[in-house]
């Protein structure tokens, strides 16, 4: 961040130094409106923050960003992160058990069939089996005591009369009995803490014994669309134009795991931003508009009204670089997100997204390079995000990718990192997914230890 001029410096230290926090318009002359213009860092381009540190920055941001943990029924579960490790409650199974429908037999056949009825799965302990018997089992019932193995019904006949039963392929002893404790033992660690919950996770909790597991807490954030120009419904006219962050933002962020508190509309307005920022009771913050340095960008000056600190301000990236992250009181956080489409989608990958994963536990997947089929055009100075799509093992750039544009976005499987100066035909670039493709990695195969492509 760059030093505003000497009026805004003094405010700005007579705010933080204000113990209620108190807005200075309800006691004096000054207001968010009213203070002096914030000298944008990225006005210039000096002093910007290169793209992948500032992914860095967001990330260590969202450490101390977690809401803490929270005892989570199974039903309730899933997309979680387990904040302890998983351990066994009991030996599974806790009981030896049949494999198969068949017959449990003692001893050498041919076996004289003890009674006609079976041996059913949830029926209480079965009485020792006497060597030279059989009974009827059934997958998942409990074997007798003194059980030799379990003998499948298509590997067996019984005599006309049903009173013996032969086996029609060699057996061996213990075949289709799953032992006590053949998966786990009590105690036994299944899963470490920091595993994300899946459907798989939830069926190994409840077999463990699991009524709830105790999981991160979601983090909660809260969407402030900034603009008098932004229309909620109805087809652009006369200078409006619709809001197309607000429908996206909160599905998007939905799928990093956290709790999405509400969309709010605010106008271009500093007053009532300040108090939406001050009063919310969401852990991160995300604005979107007015991070720049024009006459109703608010952002900043409400940023330095509130005693927050900036910990990114402008990256240099293409588009979106006028984004910002700052920490606020209590450990909170704001993430400013230009108010174009594109380039506020380019502040979500590079901010919000890697501060939420952390916060979450939700560890990003490890990088995907892919060749591009197509030379990319660069920025001289700024890294690009340009919008790909995967065909034959190679990105191939979109067109629409301007800052204020969706429609190559809508069509992409992932943001290709272009670096300054851009990228020739053949050229791996590191590619960002997008939460409802598929992930380009597992379309594309990996890079190779010296960098090629296998």
């Amino acid at each position: 961040m760059t030093e505003p001029d000497v009026d805004g410096v003094e405010d700005a230290l007579a705010l933080v130094g204000r113990p209620s926090r108190e807005p200075a318009h309800r006691g004096g002359s000054r207001s968010p409106a009213t203070d002096p213009p914030h000298a944008s860092s990225h006005a210039s381009g000096h002093g910007e923050t290169p793209w992948a540190r500032a992914r860095d920055i967001a990330a260590r941001a969202g450490r101390g960003t977690s809401a803490g943990t929270v005892r989570t029924p199974l039903s309730t579960a899933l997309g979680r992160v387990l904040a302890e490790p998983l351990t066994a409650l009991t030996d599974l199974p806790s009981f030896d058990t049949s494999a198969m429908d068949g017959w449990a037999v003692a001893g050498p056949g041919p076996w004289e069939v003890l009674t006609a009825d079976s041996l059913l799965a949830g029926r209480g302990e079965a009485p020792v089996l006497p060597d030279g018997a059989a009974v009827r089992i059934a997958t998942g019932a409990r074997v007798p005591p003194d059980t030799t193995a379990v003998l499948r019904s298509e590997h067996s006949r019984t005599d006309a009369d049903g009173r013996h039963v032969h086996a029609l392929r060699e057996l061996v002893p213990g075949q289709d009995i799953r032992p006590r404790g053949q998966e786990c033992r009590a105690g036994e660690p299944l899963l470490p803490a920091a595993t994300v919950v899946t459907p798989a996770v939830l069926g190994l909790a409840a077999a463990a014994g699991y009524d709830a597991v105790t999981t991160l807490d979601r983090p909660r954030v809260e969407i402030l669309v900034l603009g008098d120009e932004l229309l909620a419904s109805g087809v652009p006219h006369e200078g409006l134009i619709r809001d197309a962050l607000g429908p996206m933002l909160a599905p998007w962020l939905q799928t990093l795991g956290v709790d999405v508190l509400g969309t709010r509309r605010l106008g271009d307005d500093a007053e009532a931003l300040y108090e939406a920022v001050d009063g919310s009771a969401a852990e991160l913050v995300i604005t979107t508009g007015g991070t720049a340095s024009g006459p109703v960008d608010h952002v900043h000056p409400v940023l330095r009204w509130a005693g927050a600190e900036l910990l990114v301000d402008g990256v240099r990236v293409r588009p979106g670089h006028p984004m910002l992250l700052a920490r606020l009181a209590e450990g909170r956080h704001l993430v400013g997100l230009p108010g174009n489409p594109l380039a506020a989608v380019s502040g979500l990958l590079t901010l919000a997204e890697p501060l939420l994963r952390e916060a979450t536990g939700h560890r990003p997947p490890p990088p995907a390079h892919v060749p591009v089929r197509d030379a990319v055009q660069g920025h001289p100075r700024d890294t690009r995000l340009v919008p790909v799509v995967h065909r034959s093992g190679q990105a191939v750039p979109l067109h629409y990718n301007g800052p204020a544009m969706l429609r190559g976005l809508a069509a992409a499987d992932g943001l290709a990192v272009v670096p300054r100066g851009g990228a020739r035909p053949g050229d791996a670039l590191e590619i960002l997914g997008l939460p409802w493709r598929s992930p380009i990695s597992a379309v594309v195969s990996a890079p190779s230890p010296t960098g090629g492509f296998t």
